[in-house]
């Protein structure tokens, strides 16, 4: 079966949720993550949110990575909303 080809809305969607998932199993709150990450809390908020309009850098996410103490490449991975 191939890959799926990311779209810009997806890849950032897949991102957002994967972020407030492995925060959630780290038992983490969004202003955990921020202190864990160096970003504000509006920051981590506005990047799990489905809603936000704009988009987050790199940077970010691999701040938030190091701030989970997780692999970047898992905030990557399709979450498999049927499980």
């Amino acid at each position: 079966m191939p890959k799926e080809i990311f779209t810009n809305k997806n890849i950032y969607d897949t991102v957002r949720k994967n972020i407030k998932k492995y925060r959630i199993q780290k038992g983490m709150t969004q202003q955990d993550l921020a202190d864990a990450s160096d970003l504000s809390h509006g920051y981590i908020r506005e990047i799990e949110s489905i809603n936000m309009g704009s988009t987050f850098s790199l940077d970010a996410v691999e701040k938030i990575a190091n701030g989970l103490c997780i692999n970047f490449k898992l905030l990557f991975d399709e979450i498999d909303e049927n499980k």
